[in-house]
């Protein structure tokens, strides 16, 4: 569970708003919940100062300052490495050799400038954004037929016709 600061919407079993809230709350921290995530300690000065965490970190709701990622971790924090998971997202139970594949994977990741890792996970977003730019048009070019069913009609063809 990890603390979440934003707008939420409570609603009951039928689907219908019960109310609407600006607050913390403690929510799980990775989804899906039946996978071994894999986190890794950090110390609180990783996140900067605690003015500076307020800074990046508080989003406003209907006037209201609400800190996104809750508290500045003042004792450190437990980050996210890896989820263990098979290619198609499936539970994988947690093995020796799995764990010897993530520690060596964490400790590889240790000795890399930390502009290399931002370069990574910037061009790794622009993959992902990519794809689905493409799976979008897609399948909003295979949604509708042309012209909504519409009849074309060129430009030479509207000349022709009196109004």
């Amino acid at each position: 569970m990890t603390w979440i600061g934003g707008r939420w919407t409570d609603r009951d079993e039928h689907g219908n708003v019960i109310r609407e809230a600006i607050e913390l709350r403690r929510e799980p921290k990775y989804i899906p919940h039946d996978r071994w995530h894999i986190e890794r300690w950090m110390p609180p000065e990783a996140y900067g100062s605690p003015e500076m965490w307020r800074a990046q970190t508080t989003e406003i709701e209907d006037g209201i300052a609400i800190p996104a990622l809750g508290p500045y971790p003042s004792r450190g924090d437990y980050e996210h490495c890896f989820t263990l998971a098979g290619t198609l997202g499936e539970f994988i139970p947690l093995s020796p050799a799995a764990c010897a594949w993530i520690i060596r994977a964490v400790e590889w990741s240790r000795h890399q400038r930390s502009s290399s890792r931002r370069q990574a996970i910037f061009a790794r977003e622009k993959q992902r954004e990519l794809a689905f730019d493409r799976a979008a048009d897609a399948l909003l070019d295979d949604a509708l037929p042309a012209f909504h069913t519409r009849p074309f009609v060129s430009a030479a063809d509207i000349s022709s016709v009196s109004l």
